[in-house]
């Protein structure tokens, strides 16, 4: 496995060519520039401006079906759905959902948006470390496919509020398989030190104790690793460990219906190796073919990520002593993954003539006031001259979903192609949307309720006598 503290050398990089050739999904025409599936992006630049987030409907699909060819391959019980996190747009939502995807989700909010982008209930698995008492209280009520308990405090709170509630709901016990993926250390998941799961030794008690909780059906198993995975080895080390202790667990009388394996496929920002969906078929066949029980995934990047890209335009190049910065009007604001990870995403200029360029280093970077508001460093691109556009690459997953109005800099606008055709699926956010829920307090505010909206103000709670 690569040593992921060494720098990525920049003459390894490869080329806009190599790039593009590499992601079928895009082309590069004599007249028209880098084109998405059908559609010339210097069309919608032109149209509505930069930053903007573009997706590819077409992708996904393909990209879903090679997927769900893949999990049916196995022979198992296999039943795919789609991480929220990683794009929670409703229309990237609903595409999945159309296409057969359940949900994986970490929140009420992204409950209530599968929800509403029309994912069944029964198709909704509901992970995370720190769920709330409401989310919860939605999800039960909800009749939602399983929630996947990460604590025996969690486990304590679900039976509380399903009891209460006069339900039953169906739990997964999240199981840490101390596994390290060899991903960012910020998205690894899966190691006995990271805050998710319960501790593997502790697992088959706690699954004993679900047993006798009211409220409480336990169904199976969870696990997670981390996001971006990028060799088999981390899975198979997981499965197995989750393959024992269905056999454990079934040895001592308890029923073990379900084992929920995350997700974290990667995907080749770089043009490296990753594994292929067949790759990971194959790991869970090896793992659950003799065991009888359905499995789950939650594939969230491998599906979004390719599918999507940022476009900006070129500011200003600004030339230093041994340095060209090429200054974009996207920062970190609209992607910060590059600065939170420092994560590299291939960046193709869309203009024909731009394209053809002789390769030169640069910096690429942003306009936010942070050092750390750079895409690139000593990236080969061809001379950019100001109001160029470029198109960062392999953003459909933890980009528009993570941005922020930082800087006081508006959302940038989403577009969705389908083939040929192109659709703004969200606005551009306006300038004075950014304050428009802001109020400034007067010298007449003197009860701390008066401000907020008298249906949803919280209750004032007494002093003490």
């Amino acid at each position: 496995m690569a040593d992921r503290s060494a720098p990525l050398d920049p003459a390894d990089d490869p080329s806009p060519d190599e790039l593009i050739a590499a992601r079928p999904f895009l082309s590069r025409h004599a007249m028209d520039g880098l084109v998405l599936e059908g559609v010339p992006l210097a069309r919608i630049a032109h149209a509505i401006g930069t930053p903007t987030w573009v997706y590819g409907a077409a992708t996904m699909r393909a990209r879903c079906r090679s997927l769900l060819d893949a999990l049916r391959g196995t022979g198992l019980d296999v039943h795919a759905h789609y991480a929220v996190k990683a794009n929670d747009h409703l229309a990237v939502l609903s595409l999945f959902a159309a296409e057969g995807l359940g949900a994986d989700v970490v929140s009420e909010g992204e409950l209530r948006r599968a929800r509403a982008a029309g994912v069944p209930a029964e198709q909704i698995v509901f992970s995370g470390v720190g769920k709330s008492v409401p989310a919860l209280r939605l999800a039960i009520a909800e009749d939602i496919e399983q929630i996947n308990a990460e604590s025996a405090e969690e486990l304590e709170m679900i039976s509380a509020l399903a009891s209460a509630m006069g339900h039953t709901a169906r739990v997964a016990l999240r199981v840490n398989p101390d596994v390290d993926a060899g991903t960012h250390e910020k998205i690894s998941t899966g190691r006995a030190q990271d805050k998710f799961g319960i501790p593997y030794a502790d697992a088959a008690a706690l699954y004993a104790r679900a047993a006798t909780l009211p409220g409480i059906r336990p169904v199976g198993l969870a696990a997670h690793i981390g996001s971006q995975v990028e060799t088999l080895a981390p899975y198979r080390a997981a499965f197995g460990r989750l393959a024992e202790l269905v056999h454990t667990l079934r040895a001592t009388g308890h029923a073990v219906e379900t084992v929920d394996c995350g997700g974290g496929l990667g995907i080749p920002y770089r043009n490296q190796p990753v594994p292929r969906p067949e790759g990971l078929a194959g790991a869970l066949r090896g793992a659950f073919h003799n065991l009888d029980v359905r499995v789950l995934v939650e594939p969230g990047r491998w599906l979004v990520g390719p599918a999507g890209l940022l476009l900006a335009s070129v500011i200003l190049v600004k030339q230093t002593e041994g340095t060209r910065f090429v200054v974009l009007d996207a920062g970190m604001n609209d992607l910060v993954r590059p600065a939170m990870y420092d994560a590299w995403h291939g960046i193709i200029p869309i203009s024909a003539v731009d394209l053809v360029g002789p390769l030169e280093p640069a910096d690429v970077v942003g306009p936010i006031c942070e050092s750390s508001d750079t895409f690139a460093r000593q990236r080969r691109l061809p001379p950019l001259a100001p109001n160029a556009c470029v198109a960062i690459l392999d953003a459909g997953a933890y980009g528009a979903v993570m941005s922020s109005p930082y800087n006081a800099r508006p959302r940038a606008a989403e577009v969705m192609v389908d083939g040929d055709r192109w659709t703004v699926i969200r606005a551009r956010q306006a300038l004075d949307a950014l304050w428009a829920d802001e109020r400034v307090p007067t010298a007449t505010d003197t009860d701390p309720g008066t401000a907020a909206d008298p249906g949803t103000a919280a209750p004032r709670t007494p002093a003490p006598a």
